[in-house]
């Protein structure tokens, strides 16, 4: 029997087909993917909707040989979201090779996931310590699973000393990975231990110190973008320090080509950024930089429907007065979206 190939346009979501004016630069609403993956990913993501493993296998494989550490935490994380709803092929995964690191990642990263969506979170965290210290160990020089056990950290409450030997042990693996400062500028966020403060010292040091490029240099963004989503006025950072980081991702949005899937999530949380902050024509252009690459997060936060407001809003910048863009509803009216937001 012959299995018809899902086509990988139907793996994603895409809602709310209608005209775009063809004189504005940016693509149709229909051509607006969510989440789409990129060359490499997809094909992986297609064989195991098939129940095929081993594209996956070989894509991970991949990025552990080269130390590939930002991909390799991107497909991990897109994986598990697949294997969330779809299991089979990572279960014959486990199941042929029990000991593979690259299973075990992406198993420990679905399992700390589910526990993240339980009402007894922490609880359940805490009982998954064995499945991410497997993980950790299954390869020692991978910072990715060090990311994992950051956030495992935070949502089981294990302590401050526990999270900063965690954070040590990742940095010392890979000093600028982006999805372990994101982690750890969760930990310092202003909902768990620390601040809005906290988080802009933390992330524009990280910014500081990273190379010209690295997704690093968008993080003082990502700390205003906490404080934007969190409508919490007590501790608030300047808004000129806002604006400074908001320049700061410019700057990097810059760096790569119009359309490149790799920034994309640092776009779209930029383009809200300057929404937030007025600032019109620079949101229209990241739109433009952005393409076809909506993410899911940050619309997600205000919206229980991310592409319909990545789509309102860069209607709402491409055609309307600047005082007329309309600002964003807060943090709750959306769901929980990223590395455990």
């Amino acid at each position: 029997m012959v299995r018809t190939m899902p086509s990988l346009r139907a793996l994603f979501t895409v809602r709310r087909v209608r005209p775009t004016p063809p004189t504005t630069g940016l693509p149709p609403d229909g051509d607006v993917l969510l989440d789409a993956p990129d060359d490499r990913l997809g094909p992986a993501l297609v064989a195991a909707a098939l129940g095929d493993h081993e594209p996956a296998a070989k894509l991970l494989a991949t990025t552990r040989d080269a130390a590939e550490w930002e991909n390799r935490d991107r497909y991990t994380a897109r994986l598990a979201t697949f294997a969330h709803s779809r299991g089979e092929w990572l279960a014959q995964w486990l199941a042929t090779s029990p000991g593979d690191p690259d299973a075990r990642l992406v198993e420990a990263e679905l399992a700390v996931r589910r526990a993240w969506q339980s009402p007894t979170r922490a609880e359940r965290l805490r009982e998954l310590s064995p499945l991410v210290d497997a993980a950790v160990a299954a390869d020692p020089a991978d910072p990715v699973p060090w990311r994992l056990a950051l956030d495992h950290a935070r949502g089981a409450h294990t302590g401050a000393a526990v999270f900063e030997a965690r954070w040590e042990q990742a940095v010392r693996r890979s000093p600028h990975h982006y999805g372990c400062h994101v982690a750890a500028l969760k930990y310092l966020s202003a909902p768990w231990h620390g601040s809005h403060g906290a988080c802009f010292d933390f992330a524009e040091q990280a910014a500081d110190d990273a190379p010209a490029g690295s997704l690093v240099q968008a993080l003082p963004a990502r700390a205003a973008l906490a404080q934007l989503l969190s409508g919490d006025a007590a501790g608030a950072v300047p808004e000129a320090r806002i604006d400074a980081a908001a320049e700061r991702a410019v700057a990097l949005s810059a760096v790569y080509p119009v359309g490149d899937p790799w920034p994309a999530e640092v776009r779209n949380k930029l383009a809200y950024v300057l929404i937030e902050r007025g600032r019109r024509t620079e949101a229209l252009e990241q739109f433009g930089r952005i393409g076809r690459y909506a993410t899911s997060f940050p619309w997600a936060s205000v919206s229980d429907d991310p592409l319909a407001r990545f789509l309102e809003a860069r209607d709402a910048v491409r055609s309307c007065a600047p005082a007329a863009v309309p600002r964003f509803g807060r943090a709750g009216h959306g769901r929980a979206h990223g590395h455990y937001a």
